[in-house]
């Protein structure tokens, strides 16, 4: 567990009392998002300020991370009325995503839905209980303000005051419910003589929520007439609910709505130390015992009421009986509902929160022990310097100050203010007007101007010339970023895959890095990501890019990676590791690029996130324990089937015929974070493409159906990732590569598993290049030459390719070029034996008239 917190409270040093981490929080909502949220199983979100937190949590991959949400405040609930008059459709939208992205809103009450019911999504639960009551009555005992609240309050500093409280929820009765009460309360007015003021004076206060005019004057004049003076019978705001409880001698519980939870207002009376006197409601008999810790009367004979009070009140005071009730009340008030509470709390816990298979299941809710449900943990509080010093009433403006909602308030029509903003935006309303006028004026001149000049218009064949002159130009002239070019003479390239918005604070910038997003969506802008669902269509698929995960971005990469990939080296690195500051520093990354340019260790496996050091792994546990411990115990079982799946059933069906993996002291990979020879990479994908298709084979059935995967204590979209996170390190251990660690730090290396300790331990056999080529081919002419109808999944992981696909590809080109040589021929032939019209006649031309005209003339002559 650990604790986020935007101020450091008075109980922070609780919390570090106990072992559990706190960490104060930016209010920046940029620097929210440098929290890795997935390394939680589940979150509790303790109040309406916690808001800004949603900002990561509705982006991808955060939105499966389990949300339950306390809302004691009330003060977004009184502004919801306030917003909708108002048309702030944006802050009321913007509140019901942050109350849907919640699995579960908890209530300490059955009113606080209601109030909040405009963002409702049907996740609203209810566990009555709470310490928060108890503790605002502690808060008001230690600041001690009587006098001043009896004189805010109309009240004398001798006056016998009773608090009549009642429900929260209104309905038809209240008012009458009211006026009994007042009816079996006269009875006491004899004890209080009206003549003489300086002695004690009765006096009435009822607590009321928002009741019209017409109720309020209906009770005085029946107050009037049971006998009280005018003035004696007031009604005190909900605001002031602490202030009467505290000045109260005794307190009526007028309400006979039978409601599903023990009053709060009752609770806080009797930590008060008031005698409580409430009607046999069900709800309360199940936590008063009359006339031990509080006194009941019928709520069908509400007159029996005065029976009651003159039992306890005595000669204008509380009677000995009285104040022994009380005393006893307070007792028990503390922890009147701790055991419903917690329980509650552990039944939502078993049903929301997940717990992977390396982790001790918790107890469930019935077998927690007595002592740890009975009470609240109220020594913890003990000795907490300031705990009741928090200013709880500028808590709500400094909400709306930190959501910028004073922005979007309606202002107060009689302020100056409002004045001056109107005016101003009237005059800046006239000037973009007149602006939009001018614009509209210049652009309608343009198009004349256009329509009137020559445009000369060429063919449809000079068009598409031009579109692909242009087009042509634009492929020559693509200016690459200095990153790219950087990128481009460096032997090694990091690939970060991510998916969704939340992982962009823990990519790098630098040329040395480049991500690779497993979605067309939460691409970043202007970066030079690769989009992997376009280089590999599998990914398109939501299945497959949750249970891929990385390996998703390794097959992508490789399929065809020579467009793509130039570097002679290769290696990945998950976002996750940033998140937890392992990534490699400055020195490690110029350390593991001189040792690669070097080549001081060859075709060597680097990493730099130790299986050892890892989290899940408290027992220092060897490879297969670890595996199977994060595997639901099945890692093994499923490596045996699929290896006997890739290697056509030639393993044994013992565990001990699984590829060795030696305890010898030193260390393995793990969350996919390490550099090798990109030629190596691609030896690894293919071994790779066989086990996840062999994977996919053994689970894809039920897993899809259901949901339920061997490999998982629960239903996960995931299921074998965790497998595949480790299996890199058999594949590199058996086809003998180096595996060489890197300290993130300060970069230094260190070998693990020396290549002179491995001889006998491992299986060349299974993993050389020969062996996998061999197997690929198969697969690739058993996936082009048969076609099969099954559903495979081999073929779409990445390119298919075997000899006779070259073969095929060669003879088809050859028959292209026989095809085209012949097509020359039979034209030329065509155009040899073309029919040809031999000449009809011969034309002559008649001489002119002018020319016979001469003729004639020479004859005459």
């Amino acid at each position: 567990m650990q604790v986020f917190s935007f101020g450091d409270g008075p109980c922070s040093s609780i919390w570090r009392t106990i072992g559990i981490p706190v960490e104060i929080l930016p209010v920046d909502t940029k620097l929210l998002t440098s929290i890795d949220w997935l390394d939680y199983d589940g979150m509790l979100v303790n109040s309406i300020e916690a808001r800004p937190v949603f900002s990561s949590l509705l982006q991808e991959p955060f939105k499966s991370v389990p949300v339950i949400w306390t809302v004691q405040e009330t003060s977004l609930a009184h502004c919801i009325r306030e917003y909708k008059s108002s048309g702030m459709t944006q802050i009321l939208g913007g509140w019901q995503e942050v109350f849907s992205r919640a699995n579960v809103i908890v209530f300490p009450n059955y009113i606080l839905p209601v109030m909040y019911a405009a963002f409702d999504s049907g996740n609203y639960f209810v566990i009555p209980g709470s310490p928060a009551p108890a503790f605002q009555a502690d808060r008001f005992i230690v600041k001690n303000y009587d006098k001043d609240v009896r004189i805010s309050l109309s009240l004398g500093p001798r006056d016998f005051v009773i608090a009549m409280v009642g429900s929260q929820f209104s309905y038809d009765g209240l008012l009458m419910e009211e006026a009994l009460v007042l009816q079996a309360v006269g009875p006491l007015l004899q004890q209080y003589p009206s003549e003489n003021s300086t002695q004690t004076e009765l006096k009435v206060r009822i607590l009321t929520g928002n009741q019209t005019d017409k109720h309020r004057i209906a009770l005085e004049a029946i107050a009037l007439n049971v006998g009280f003076s005018r003035g004696a019978v007031e009604h005190v705001a909900v605001e002031d609910t602490d202030n009467l409880l505290a000045i109260a001698n005794l307190v009526i519980y007028c309400s006979c709505f039978d409601e599903q939870s023990f009053p709060n207002v009752l609770v806080e009376a009797m930590i008060l130390e008031k005698l409580v006197i409430a009607p046999d409601l069900g709800m309360i008999t199940k936590y008063i015992d009359d006339g031990i810790n509080g006194l009941l009367f019928p709520r069908k004979n509400i007159a029996m009421l005065s029976q009651v009070l003159l039992q306890v009140v005595s000669n204008g005071e509380l009677s000995d009986l009285g104040k022994n009730i009380a005393s006893v009340g307070k007792a028990r008030a503390k922890d009147l509902m701790a055991s419903e509470a917690i329980e509650g709390y552990a039944v939502l816990l078993e049903n929301v929160i997940k717990f992977p298979s390396e982790t001790l299941t918790p107890l469930t809710a019935g077998e927690i022990p007595l002592p740890l449900k009975q009470e609240w943990k109220w020594h913890l509080f003990e000795g907490v310097e300031h705990l009741y010093n928090v200013n709880e009433s500028l808590a709500d403006c400094k909400m709306l100050q930190k959501m910028d909602w004073h922005r979007n308030r309606k202002d107060d029509p009689h302020s100056i203010t409002p004045k001056i903003d109107e005016t101003f935006s009237a005059i800046a309303w006239r000037e973009e007007r007149a602006n939009g006028i001018m614009s509209a004026k210049m652009k309608l001149e343009e198009e004349y101007l256009k329509e009137r000049s020559d445009q000369p218009h060429g063919t449809w064949e000079e068009v598409h010339r031009n579109v692909k002159r242009v087009d042509r130009m634009k492929n020559e002239l693509h200016e690459r970023d200095e990153k790219e070019l950087e990128r481009t003479g460096q032997p090694l390239c990091i690939y970060e895959p991510f998916y969704g918005e939340g992982t962009w604070p823990f990519l790098h910038q630098s040329s040395l890095y480049r991500g690779i997003g497993l979605s067309s969506k939460g691409r970043r802008f202007g970066a030079d990501d690769i989009d992997a669902s376009s280089r590999l269509p599998l990914l398109n698929s939501g299945y497959y890019r949750d249970i891929l995960g990385e390996f998703g971005a390794f097959f992508a990469l490789a399929n065809r990676i020579d467009r793509i990939h130039k570097n002679s080296w290769i290696g990945f690195q998950s976002w996750r590791v940033t998140a937890r500051k392992a990534n490699l520093s400055k020195n490690a990354e110029s350390a593991m690029l001189e040792a690669i340019q070097t080549q001081k260790h060859g075709d060597a496996f680097y990493f730099w996130v130790r299986m050892d050091q890892d989290p899940r792994n408290h027992a220092n546990q060897d490879f297969w324990s670890l595996c199977d411990a994060i595997n639901a115990g099945n890692c093994r079982l499923a490596v045996l089937e699929a290896f006997q799946r890739m290697y056509g059933f030639q393993l044994d069906g013992d565990l001990s015929s699984l590829p060795r993996m030696p305890n010898d002291g030193d260390t393995w990979s793990v969350m996919q974070s390490w550099v090798l020879p990109t030629r190596s990479f691609l030896e690894f994908v293919m071994f790779s493409r066989m086990f996840v298709d062999a994977l996919d084979a053994q689970m894809y059935d039920k897993h899809h159906q259901t949901g339920h995967c061997i490999l998982s204590l629960h239903r996960d979209k995931h299921c074998y990732s965790g497998v595949l996170e480790l299996i890199v390190n058999v594949w590199a251990f058996h086809s003998a590569r180096r595996m060489v660690y890197v300290n993130p730090e300060t970069g230094a290396m260190q070998e693990q598993h020396p290549l002179e300790g491995r001889r006998g331990q491992m299986s060349i056999q299974w993993f050389s290049y020969a062996t996998l080529k061999s197997m690929d081919e198969d697969l690739a002419e058993e996936a082009d030459a048969d076609h099969p109808d099954r559903r495979w999944l081999w073929p779409q992981t990445g390119e298919v390719v075997w000899q006779g696909l070259y073969e095929r590809e060669r003879t088809m080109r050859q028959q292209e070029k026989e095809r085209r040589k012949q097509q020359t021929k039979d034209k030329i032939q065509r155009m040899k034996k073309r029919a040809r019209q031999k000449t009809i006649g011969r034309y002559i031309k008649p001489p002119s008239d002018d020319a016979g005209r001469l003729n004639d003339t020479r004859t005459d002559s």
